[in-house]
């Protein structure tokens, strides 16, 4: 525990956690040293000293995830883990406090990224690109829920305007969770509305399974937010006339969502 001692305070840390290979195994924390100065034991090995009670973060876990951990626990730092179960860095509050920070100086190019860019081509054809960012499950629906805004201001039939609706919102959550960010483009005219998202990466391995009701690549920490249910693609799919969709690990993900528009027939009041 003295080795401990030392390192904590050469490095001005108040903890530091034990691995046994890449695997964390306890965590030693400044008052874990100070008891064992207390009761004479600072010779012995950390294993006799450090908690055990190990509550970690996810490397892909975003910052809110951290914030609430930091609410719900009375701990100063969590360990950070890859999906291998590796320890691969360690945050504390400080980290937190500098991050937020940060972001707050960011917060206007964050807004501005989410607004809409309007170009209007044809008296009946409305354009709108979105940008989606990865893990942004603040502004999750923001493009979906602006196309609804479309649509009914268009009086689209309802049927198909819920069509057109799931394809967007499904398309944009993919975004979200699956990707490292991305875009939704929106076309519409009297004839059809077309739904693209477009992201860099990571793609998808296997597009056949994707496109089976289920099947997901979503982590643990995301399905318990209630999202990766494997249902994003599929539901695409089964509500557009149309659906391409093409892949590559190294270039990322396109899928186009065509849905035909009813004529004649206008929106239900609801």
């Amino acid at each position: 525990m003295y080795v401990i001692r030392d390192i904590l305070k050469k490095n001005s840390i108040t903890g530091i956690p034990i691995v046994e290979g890449r695997k964390i195994v306890g965590i030693v924390s400044m008052e874990n040293v100070l008891q064992s100065l207390e009761s004479g034991t600072i010779e012995n090995e950390a294993a006799r000293h450090m908690s055990r009670k190990i509550i970690a973060l996810e490397e892909d876990m975003p910052v809110f995830f951290a914030i609430s951990y930091f609410g719900r626990y009375t701990y100063r730092r969590f360990p950070v883990v890859n999906r291998e179960n590796e320890l691969v860095g360690i945050v504390t509050s400080r980290d937190i406090t500098s991050r937020l920070l940060a972001e707050s100086h960011t917060e206007i190019e964050r807004l501005e990224s989410n607004s809409i860019d309007t170009r209007v081509q044809l008296p009946r054809r409305i354009e709108r690109w979105f940008t989606v960012n990865r893990y942004d499950f603040e502004n999750a629906g923001f493009a979906s829920t602006e196309i609804k805004k479309i649509l009914r201001s268009k009086q689209i039939e309802k049927s198909t305007a819920r069509r057109i609706a799931i394809a967007a919102y499904e398309l944009e959550m993919n975004l979200v969770i699956h990707s490292n960010s991305g875009s939704i483009h929106f076309l519409m005219d009297e004839q059809r509305a077309i739904i693209q998202s477009e992201d860099s990466g990571p793609g998808i391995a296997d597009i056949d399974s994707a496109l089976q009701e289920g099947h997901t690549t979503a982590t643990e920490w995301i399905r318990s937010l209630g999202f990766g249910a494997g249902l994003g693609l599929p539901n695409v799919n089964r509500v557009s006339d149309e659906f391409y969709i093409s892949s590559e690990p190294s270039r990322g993900t396109h899928a186009k969502s065509v849905i035909i528009i009813e004529k004649g027939v206008e929106n239900e009041s609801e």
